[in-house]
């Protein structure tokens, strides 16, 4: 993998990521020459007991990029400055222009409750040049370069003692809302662990610490075992839909044996979750013939330089979709309570996306 960092006008970080090397004569580019001013905090929730952020800077942002930025208009300015340059390279990383959390955050308001400065990260990881592509539709090479860069970024954030940890997404598809045309994820680097990473820790601690043996690896013998609900499976890689899947076609991608982050693969198994990673997003393409949307989360032990044996690198699924023709909305049982209810066995579905075909060696177009 090779890396070459930028400084946009506007003042933010740029990394570009490459299975080549880069040419050192890439301008970094910027849709404005404004800096990014932004000053989140904190508030803490008393009753859930819990950090709130606030960034109301964001609601200057976008929705989706004007005609002259987007690559697919006919109507596009060639000469409109986009976030991501020209030039010979794979992956674009850079800081968010809305972030929610920055480093240099400070002086939080006066409050009845806790304030903090939201010290943390906001980056965009933009997957490839081609506008047209999704994880999907990238080579096999392409999506383990994307895996290497997950793992360069989370070192790269977690040196920063603000940070506690750092978790990598993608929210795919227009139903969630898009600022930017080509196919991306962000990552969110926190100046704690979040609520839902936390209880999943403090579970698999509880697990480790009972049987000395991982929480997650457990059930994935007992998955394979089972053999009804698995996506994809080779030596070092699995993807199955969960016994106790709460979305229909929620799907989790991991190695086989347990890693605390994406620096920890091995070869192999960053290959096996690269064929994992493109299985499972073909087969979600392939299940309607059209682009699906989810959102794909991935969880890693926190970056605060303990061990953590009990933590086991994953990525979780959800797509928004009930049936074919009506979105998945959270309910009042889910929001209020945190109980969810799914309409759909997890056998169930797990046999839909089985019987989607995929192939991995298949074209991709340029």
């Amino acid at each position: 993998m090779y890396s070459h960092s930028l400084l946009k006008p506007d003042g933010r970080q740029m990394t570009l990521y490459s299975r080549c090397p880069i040419s050192d004569q890439i301008t970094a580019t910027s849709p404005s020459d404004e800096p990014v001013r932004a000053n989140p905090h904190l508030r803490w929730h008393p009753l859930r007991g819990e950090w709130v952020a606030y960034a109301s800077h964001r609601q200057g942002r976008t929705f989706l990029p004007p005609p002259e930025y987007n690559p697919l208009a006919p109507s596009r300015n060639p000469n409109f400055p986009t976030e991501i340059p020209v030039g010979k390279y794979d992956v674009a990383v850079f800081e968010n222009r809305f972030p929610s959390m920055v480093t240099t955050a400070k002086n939080p308001p006066d409050c009845i409750v806790e304030t903090a400065p939201a010290n943390g990260a906001c980056e965009v990881v933009v997957f490839t040049q081609d506008a047209r592509a999704s994880l999907s539709s990238l080579t096999l090479d392409h999506l383990d370069l994307i895996l290497q860069v997950w793992g360069d970024r989370t070192e790269v954030l977690g040196k920063n003692p603000q940070i506690q940890y750092v978790l990598p997404f993608e929210n795919k598809g227009v139903e969630v809302g898009v600022t930017l045309h080509h196919p991306h994820g962000q990552i969110y680097a926190y100046p704690f662990v979040p609520p839902v990473p936390a209880q999943m820790l403090e579970q698999q601690q509880r697990y480790y610490q009972e049987h000395k043996r991982g929480l997650l690896a457990d059930l994935i013998e007992k998955e394979i075992a089972d053999k009804q609900r698995i996506i994809y499976e080779d030596e070092d890689a699995i993807a199955f839909v969960p016994v106790c899947a709460r979305y229909p076609y929620e799907v989790w991608v991991a190695p086989k044996q347990a890693v605390a982050t994406f620096s920890d693969l091995s070869l192999e198994q960053r290959w096996g979750l690269a064929k994992a990673l493109k299985t499972v997003t073909l087969k979600y393409d392939g299940l309607w013939n059209r682009p699906f949307p989810y959102l794909m989360a991935w969880f890693q032990a926190p970056t605060d330089g303990l061990p953590h044996p009990e933590a086991h690198l994953h990525a979780q699924f959800y797509p928004p979709y009930r049936t074919s023709d009506r979105l998945k909305y959270l309910a009042g049982t889910e929001l209020a309570a945190g109980m969810f209810a799914n309409d759909a066995l997890p056998e169930e579905k797990a046999k839909e996306l089985q019987a989607v075909n995929v192939n991995l060696r298949m074209p991709v177009s340029a």
